[in-house]
């Protein structure tokens, strides 16, 4: 497996870019076509559960039984959890004008665009999942960066996603290093916000490097796991 560059991060964006693009299939979806997709993605990773926690434990070191009903069980009830979000979360809020009873206000929740995200290795699938499953709900499109030390899993997934029906472009998966691909889809200014979970370190850099570009919209998850 070639690890990716920023030429693959460049391609990547551009397919999300033309899968959130007006008039395209995603964009045209209605939110329960979206649930639909994402409870058939929970169906297909329940169907294929046992290869998914053998390549688990392959991938990441732990026990196929943990990984079976840890991991693989939690990601099936998130993508189950979020997709119950997908025809619900657009609903906006009608606002009174006080100033001007005759008036009234609105808000309209939309999706944001390009999401870059980059996980780190110690729960692939999951991490994945906690990342992926919002992004799809919301009507998102996704570039994500697995772990180069963990990416058998996480590229499987690109055909759990194709048999459940999501369109081309929609999730796209690079496996690199963070200089080399983490790093350009960081800056990209295709990227329309960026959801990292690693070091605090580099969570500080993404921060700089949004401010540093097109100030893109950043979620970080930062630290070990002690307070």
């Amino acid at each position: 497996m070639q690890a990716a560059d920023s030429h693959d991060v460049d391609k990547a964006v551009l397919a999300a870019t033309n899968a959130f693009a007006d008039g395209s299939e995603w964009r045209e979806m209605t939110g329960g076509t979206r649930r639909d997709i994402m409870l058939k993605i929970a169906d297909v990773m329940e169907k294929n559960r046992e290869e998914l926690a053998y390549y688990e434990s392959m991938d990441n070191g732990k026990p196929v039984n943990i990984a079976n009903n840890v991991d693989i069980e939690k990601c099936i009830r998130c993508y189950r959890y979020y997709a119950g979000w997908a025809d619900k979360c657009r609903d906006g809020t009608t606002i009174a004008m006080e100033e001007n009873p005759g008036m009234f206000a609105y808000t309209v929740n939309e999706p944001v665009g390009v999401v870059g995200q980059i996980i780190p290795w110690n729960f692939p699938l999951l991490m994945q999942a906690w990342k992926i499953g919002p992004a799809l709900a919301t009507g998102c499109t996704v570039v994500m960066k697995t772990s180069e030390k963990t990416p058998i899993t996480n590229t499987l997934m690109a055909d759990v996603f194709r048999e459940a029906g999501l369109p081309k472009g929609v999730v796209n998966i690079l496996n690199g290093f963070g200089p080399d691909a983490g790093e350009p889809l960081a800056r990209h200014n295709g990227v329309d916000k960026v959801a990292f979970t690693g070091s605090t370190a580099v969570g500080k850099k993404i921060q700089m490097i949004a401010g540093e570009t097109n100030l893109k919209n950043v979620t970080l998850e930062l630290g070990g796991k002690s307070p």
